[in-house]
């Protein structure tokens, strides 16, 4: 064995033996995978949150283990460094994302735009849920380290373009279900919601209100909306018009 596996396993053995000793249970290796897996989770849940609110560069990873409970030196067990630590966050994200992603827009007993609408309450309610402190973790990040890093900056990029991936789906289907006027590009609509999306959570976490959301989600709604048909004129209304007109000219 290598000189450091070999102390892994003394350790281990000592543990077990201090824990036998004292009386309490051994746990097996699959418990202790476990533990080590609990562990991660809650740092990485931790870290969502803290960067979510803060950022990357003004979050310390001291925080963190503290909040936690864990001590320094364990977080090396799970992350090499701060960046590898930031790139768990962001999937960790993208994942909570895609799940709140599938449950709205999956949900077969509304019409696609009535989806749309449901997702931008949802995100409404959440950032009112927090004080409007937090944000959209791959938004803020992108504001803060697109300049920095080309590894951050490529990770956000492909996070909102699968983003517009799936809303661009919801809208063709409106444009097949008649809700959008036929012709309407579909993944250009798309682009154009998460361009605006964005700045207005950016500004909302700015006034501490809903109403940058408010009016983005309003404007968009009302321009791609499917214009109402105008109203035809009866040929009795013609009739009596034309006859006015005549008797007029007389």
């Amino acid at each position: 064995m290598k000189r450091g596996l070999v102390s892994a396993v003394d350790d281990t053995a000592r543990t077990s033996k201090a824990r036998r000793a004292a009386g309490a249970p051994v746990r097996s290796r699959s418990e202790r995978a476990s533990g080590r897996g609990d562990t991660r989770r809650a740092l990485v849940w931790c870290g969502t949150e803290l960067l979510t609110e803060r950022g990357f560069q003004v979050t310390g990873i001291d925080e963190v283990l503290k909040r936690v409970g864990v001590p320094k030196g364990s977080f090396y067990h799970f992350f090499a460094n701060k960046h590898e630590f930031g790139e768990a966050v962001i999937q960790n994200y993208v994942g909570y994302y895609a799940r709140k992603m599938t449950r709205i827009f999956d949900d077969p007993s509304l019409g696609p735009l009535a989806r749309l609408r449901l997702f931008v309450e949802d995100a409404k309610r959440g950032m009112h849920r927090y004080g409007y402190r937090r944000g959209c973790l791959i938004g803020n990040l992108g504001q803060e380290l697109a300049s920095l890093d080309d590894a951050f900056r490529e990770q956000l990029e492909a996070v909102l373009l699968s983003w517009e991936k799936r809303v661009a789906g919801c809208l063709k289907e409106a444009i097949e279900a008649g809700e959008l006027a036929a012709g309407s590009d579909a993944a250009a609509l798309s682009r154009f919601f998460w361009i605006g999306w964005e700045g207005a959570v950016l500004r909302a976490k700015l006034t501490r209100n809903a109403e940058p959301l408010d009016q983005f989600a309003d404007l968009f709604f009302e321009k791609i909306a499917v214009p109402a048909p105008l109203p035809t004129r009866s040929p009795t209304a013609n009739t009596t018009t034309t006859t006015t007109r005549r008797a007029r000219g007389r």
